[in-house]
């Protein structure tokens, strides 16, 4: 298996993208040998992989191209410019924000950098499940070190990790609770914080810095701007993507593109929404269902002394059982969480109290969960509008409690005297005699906590049976002869941990089965 090409500083690959403005009035007509949609995790890995085995390959990405000079490590700018919606993507119930990054590079570009490998105990069930025997842990091991190696993935050295992150490696030791710096993929980290705005140093081994420049310097055309709409279909083939292209002034140009493979790798909300426009691919009935997103809450412990939650790496440790997510395992990780993301995240109060509560964020210990959500949800048109319809189910939900239970304990154990949870109205855990009574008393229910999301996936479900399933083993879908789905919605169930490694390494994997099958 080859590696990414080899690169200095100074010889850094050049990422070449064609902007709407550069497209003719009257538009393109282009082919292809791959035309890719979207360009974050799986569609540049797909893209590099393929134009690395000699393909001509086109990338169309809807959102523009952003690059890292121009980021203004600022949350509320980045909102606006490199994520779907401007960040106002929501479930039906109005309670859970879905972040999603829409820009040249996709969610890689905005996330936290967090690298896991996909827990056994998950391939496992997908095995016997979905009947995925290929994706053993030994027959996956290669691609994960491959992309591990190209992305620079390595545990947090000491120095990133800062006192917030240690408070929690420290407090999860006393309690028995597993605990270690977390792994990213970061080159030098700049310790700027500043991950989910985009990195403007590229520390952060993002598909913005590292393979679509590689995947361009092998010829690959790269379209910003660029939204895939329709397909032209004949008997089980894609044959051409017609896109619509809008540059700044809103002037819309049409793009059409021939080719002999397509691949899909808009995201596990695009991705099933653009089959169900096209009515494609879905005689399995299953396009668009089995959403799951990891929905997240952020944890706050108060101390005595000082922490500064929100100075060094945007992500230092974590903690807790994500190895067993099946048998009620839950991730915590320490982040770095500014004053008014603290605000929204916590009942602050009002007046005085709001007041005091903000002088006392510098003393707040922080960290989010994450737990194995069930497939519960739905992405689907609805006439014209997107909708995601998701509530917490009450499986899930016991999870949840149990993530904030174990927080609870390791706070308490590194030496905070109370701990904010993200309900909708203040609630507190004065003492650890209270852990378990203030815990037991949350119910589930709408508009209840404050969530977040960074993990959609789910919606284009990988099996070997086609009446249950939309993509078959090795990637491509049931229904039709040259289109793949690399993405992160072909997950057959949620991860637990987060995503993105198991997207490139999944992506490479598919991508060896496209070029064995020539």
């Amino acid at each position: 298996m080859a590696d990414q090409p080899k690169a200095t500083l100074q010889q850094r690959p050049i990422l070449n993208v064609t902007q709407p403005s550069e497209i003719p009035d009257v538009g393109l007509n282009l082919s292809t040998d791959v035309v890719v949609i979207g360009s974050g995790a799986g569609g540049a890995v797909t893209a590099y992989e393929l134009a690395k085995s000699g393909a001509k390959v086109i990338v169309l990405e809807a959102g523009p191209h952003i690059p890292s000079s121009e980021f203004q490590e600022h949350a509320t700018t980045a909102l606006e410019t490199l994520y779907e919606d401007h960040g106002n993507q929501v479930n039906t119930t109005g309670d859970l924000p879905i972040l999603q990054g829409r820009c040249v590079g996709g969610s890689t570009v905005i996330n936290a950098a967090a690298c896991f490998r996909v827990p056994d105990q998950v391939l496992q069930n997908w095995a016997e499940e979905h009947g995925l025997d290929n994706l053993s842990p030994e027959s996956l091991a290669p691609y994960f070190e491959r992309v591990e190696r190209n992305l620079s993935i390595n545990e947090n050295e000491p120095h990133e990790v800062n006192y917030n992150g240690r408070l929690l490696i420290e407090g999860a030791k006393k309690v028995g609770i597993p605990a270690a710096p977390i792994s990213r993929n970061i080159k030098d980290c700049a310790l700027t914080g500043h991950c989910v705005s985009g990195c403007k140093t590229d520390r952060k081994q993002s598909m913005l810095v590292t393979y679509l420049p590689w995947a361009s310097e092998l010829g690959a055309t790269i379209l910003s701007g660029t939204r895939a709409e329709a397909f032209e279909i004949s008997n089980r083939r894609v044959t051409a993507v017609n896109a619509v292209a809008t540059d700044a002034n809103g002037q819309v140009k049409p793009v059409r593109v021939e080719a002999g493979l397509v691949v899909v790798a808009a995201g596990a909300v695009q991705t099933p929404l653009l089959f169900q426009k096209n009515k494609i691919g879905n005689s399995s009935a299953q396009v668009g269902r089995n959403f799951a997103c990891h929905p997240s809450l952020a944890v706050f412990g108060e101390h005595d002394e000082d922490i500064y939650g929100w100075i060094g790496a945007t992500l230092t440790a974590q903690a807790g059982d994500f190895e067993n997510p099946l048998k009620g395992g839950y991730l915590l990780e320490a982040g770095i969480v500014g004053p008014v993301i603290t605000s929204s995240w916590i009942d602050g109060g009002i007046g005085r109290d709001f007041v005091e509560f903000m002088e006392n964020s510098k003393k707040f210990q922080a960290a989010v969960t994450l737990i194995h959500d069930h497939n519960v949800g739905r992405v689907y048109l609805d006439g014209d509008r997107k909708r995601i319809e998701y509530d917490l189910d009450d499986r899930d939900f016991e999870s949840m409690r149990e993530a904030l239970r174990g927080t609870a304990r390791i706070y308490f154990a590194a030496g905070a005297h109370r701990v904010y949870l993200p309900t909708t109205r203040r609630t507190t855990i004065e003492s650890v005699d209270q852990i378990d009574s203030v815990i037991d008393s949350l119910t589930n229910g709408k508009h209840l906590y404050r969530m977040t999301s960074y993990h959609p996936q789910g919606t284009m479900r990988m099996g070997a049976d086609p009446t249950t399933s939309v993509v078959a083993p090795d990637g491509r879908c049931h229904d039709l002869d040259n289109v793949y789905v690399p993405d992160a919605s072909l997950f057959p169930s949620s991860l637990l941990v987060n995503p993105q490694v198991t997207v490139y390494t999944m992506a490479s994997y598919i991508s060896d089965r496209i070029v064995a099958r020539g």
